[in-house]
């Protein structure tokens, strides 16, 4: 597989010194990241933030002496010129000139040494895989006599749709919902599930929810897709709320966001003794398979499908399989992770619930609004709130920012909590006026309050010197 995690993977096994080849199923190396995922959704939502700006922008004192009218027609043409220039950097030759072999074709394990490439026979001492995953497609009656849309031909599309059904309200659903409502496509979000984004803080979901019905996107949870018709060049989905009423929605196109499975399938694992399961490779801590020289990690793996895990993994693979002396072991305590909708909503480490549970509810949660953040208020991005949880020693396990630059300002509290630093003492490190990161020093600083006041001395001072007062 040559994705995030199997180009990571040759990279780092041939500067420790090995002979690497990348043997990839398609005619391109770059994997669902480059092609059907992180790059081009991450283009469009650029574009969707850049359109929705064009369109407020009074509220930063500016009008247009003309009404602004949008000419979307080359938004998705746009999008694959970006998808070409990442690529530039992950060809074949780029690879090659490192000293690593590329190889195109269908792969299928002949034994624990050996697999074929098509036609041709490559062996192999260590093998890694890291073949990436798939979109999962339901089986809901009638969607397989209708043209739907997943990840991996939404971005092939010439131009956007008028309106969209999405069913999925996990991370790929909510994002593509944000940005192509803000690009004036009509979308309804279908979420059997009670509530959106189940793996984010419940507070966090319900704060992203109405922000993106206030903009406009169609939300609808626990309700069931139970079949699928098109009529009229319109799609129609038939849904089921949990008190048995159905219900049609209709648009001109419907994306298929519910999950995804590992890419294994054709590779004959099983038969060579490697343990799989429907969601994916079983590896131990090390990322070996039940083939002690062979390993796997990303998407077919998990447990979190994300490009940096993949990187991530793929490095411990590498150096476990190039290395054996010295044993590297996976850990997952410190995961974060950006789900990039309008506001970014970004998460490490436990949810306020799941701390509760972990400590017996012996946690403290402060909140800061984005509302009190000079940033924010220049920036006019006040919508959002960053919420840290942590433990009886002050240290974080979990925290939890809805708003602008989510993503930038969560990688300060990850440094922090991977090295166990308690969140009090970011209040001494002074941050650069006016910054978002600037969110993390003020509340850090209350949370320092609060820990003077539980120190002995200061209660003995307090005691002391200002009994009366």
């Amino acid at each position: 597989g040559g994705g995030a995690g199997g180009m990571t993977a040759a990279k780092t096994a041939k500067g420790l010194g090995q002979k690497v080849a990348i043997l990839e199923k398609t005619d391109r190396l770059g994997g669902d990241c480059t092609w059907t995922g992180c790059i081009p959704s991450k283009t469009l939502i650029k574009t969707a933030e850049v359109a929705w700006h064009t369109k407020n922008l009074d509220i930063y004192g500016l009008k247009s002496k003309e009404p602004i009218e949008l000419d979307l027609e080359n938004v998705m043409p746009y999008v694959r010129t970006i998808i070409e220039q990442d690529y530039s950097t992950q060809t074949p030759n780029v690879f090659a000139k490192e000293g690593i072999n590329v190889l195109f074709g269908n792969v299928r394990f002949i034994d624990q040494n050996q697999v074929t490439v098509d036609d041709k026979s490559v062996t192999f001492r260590k093998a890694i895989i890291t073949t990436g995953s798939y979109p999962f497609v339901p089986p809901i009656p009638g969607l397989d006599q209708v043209p739907y849309l997943t990840n991996e031909n939404l971005f092939s599309l010439e131009r956007l749709p008028k309106s969209l059904i999405i069913l999925g309200g996990g991370a790929i659903g909510c994002e593509m919902a944000s940005a192509l409502n803000r690009l004036g496509v009509a979308v309804t979000l279908i979420e059997q599930l009670d509530f959106l984004l189940p793996k984010e803080d419940p507070e966090m979901v319900a704060l992203l929810t109405n922000t993106m019905q206030q903009e406009g996107v169609a939300i609808m949870t626990g309700m069931k897709a139970t079949k699928v018709a098109q009529e009229n060049k319109q799609v129609q989905l038939t849904i089921q709320a949990k008190d048995g009423t159905e219900s049609i929605v209709q648009a001109d196109q419907i994306l298929i966001a519910v999950g995804r499975r590992p890419s294994i399938a054709e590779l004959n694992l099983e038969s060579i003794g490697v343990k799989v399961t429907k969601r994916n490779i079983c590896t131990n801590n090390r990322m070996q398979t039940a083939v002690k020289n062979i390993y796997a990690a990303g998407d077919v793996v998990g447990p979190y499908q994300f490009s940096h895990m993949a990187w991530y993994q793929g490095m411990v693979a590498a150096r476990n399989a190039a290395l054996p002396i010295f044993q590297d072991k996976i850990t997952y305590d410190h995961v974060a992770w950006v789900t990039f909708c309008a506001p970014e909503l970004a998460h490490l480490g436990l949810t306020e619930t799941e701390a509760i549970d972990h400590c017996d509810g012996k946690i403290n949660v402060f909140r800061k609004s984005y509302q009190e953040l000079d940033r924010a208020i220049t920036d006019r991005t006040t919508n959002g709130l960053a919420k840290y949880i942590m433990d009886q020693k002050g240290r974080l396990i979990g925290a939890h920012i809805l708003g602008s630059r989510a993503g930038e300002i969560m990688d300060e509290l990850l440094f922090l909590k991977v090295h166990k630093i308690p969140f009090y003492k970011l209040g001494a490190v002074v941050h650069a006026y006016p910054t978002y990161t600037e969110m993390n020093w003020h509340a850090s600083r209350r949370v320092y309050v609060k820990h003077l006041e539980k120190n002995f001395f200061v209660k003995l001072y307090k005691w002391f010197f200002m009994r009366g007062k």
